[in-house]
């Protein structure tokens, strides 16, 4: 059984643009927990590791094997350690700290928890927002609540765990070549329906790489040229977010290839078989 662990991937609305498997890919196994969500529902880590959970439990039921794939870190360190057990936050805090332009919200948090500010990055504005209203919320920072995870369950099952981290050169390669098959496959009909439905562009559908891209160029607000380039570098330089993430957040014991070939795979049938 294949199980989604991209956090892009999940949505309904983006299987072009998301790289999601085709009809014709999802047939020849079972998938679990791709194209599942509506684009309008703001869907997050603690939710697909409760829908992950469920999926794993079917699989051993069913006496298969649950291979999760996809590069959200988070997601899979939420599945297999938990997550912190923040309470709810008190909406009047949630929209006061949303209502922010992200410099002042950044100045705050400088001065109610000193050490997030310093770790994040002065235009990450979603996470200086959750980490403001944490605090403000409950009297506790951020990382005083991630101390305290809960619900993981990599201690209760066996992992066989495999990154893979292709040559930097090749991978941008392949990420310029795929956006432009995705343009003729169908990505423009994809961000125009997106569109047409007037969602908020604040969620999580809404803010997949080449969605905002793609909008601009549609709304008159770019050139094609423009739109495929800009594009292509917010590919890239996530790419290497996840590249430097998998490097240094996993185990130092787990497996890192630089290449995926017929050997390769060979090799991990194997070792999911043992």
């Amino acid at each position: 059984m294949i199980v989604n662990a991209d956090a892009s991937q999940v949505y309904a609305d983006l299987r072009v643009l998301t790289a999601r498997p085709s009809p014709q890919e999802e047939a020849r196994a079972p998938h679990r927990l791709f194209g599942h969500i509506d684009a309008a529902r703001a869907y997050n880590a603690a939710a697909w590791a409760e829908e992950a959970k469920a999926a794993v439990a079917e699989a051993h039921r069913e006496g298969r094997t649950p291979i999760l794939v996809g590069g959200t870190g988070l997601y899979i360190r939420t599945l297999l350690d938990g997550i912190a057990p923040v309470p709810e936050i008190a909406p009047e805090i949630r929209m006061g700290v949303r209502a922010l332009p992200v410099a002042e919200a950044h100045a705050a948090l400088a001065r109610e928890d000193p050490a997030a500010a310093a770790r994040l990055r002065p235009a990450d504005a979603a996470r200086i927002a959750r980490a403001l209203e944490v605090v403000r919320s409950t009297g506790r920072t951020i990382a005083d609540w991630q101390a305290e995870r809960v619900g993981g369950i990599g201690d209760a099952v066996r992992l066989s765990p495999l990154l893979l981290i292709p040559d930097r050169e090749e991978l941008a390669r392949r990420i310029d070549t795929r956006f432009l098959m995705m343009l003729e496959q169908g990505a423009v009909e994809e961000v125009e329906a997106l569109l047409a439905r007037r969602l908020d562009p604040a969620l999580p559908a809404m803010r997949a790489i080449g969605v905002r891209e793609i909008a601009d160029w549609l709304q008159g607000r770019s050139t094609r040229a423009d739109m495929i380039a800009r594009a292509q570098a917010a590919s890239r330089q996530y790419a290497k977010r996840q590249r430097t993430w998998f490097r240094h957040q996993p185990p130092s014991d787990w497996p890192r290839l630089a290449e995926w070939n017929l050997a390769t795979l060979a090799n991990f049938v194997t070792l999911l078989r043992s």
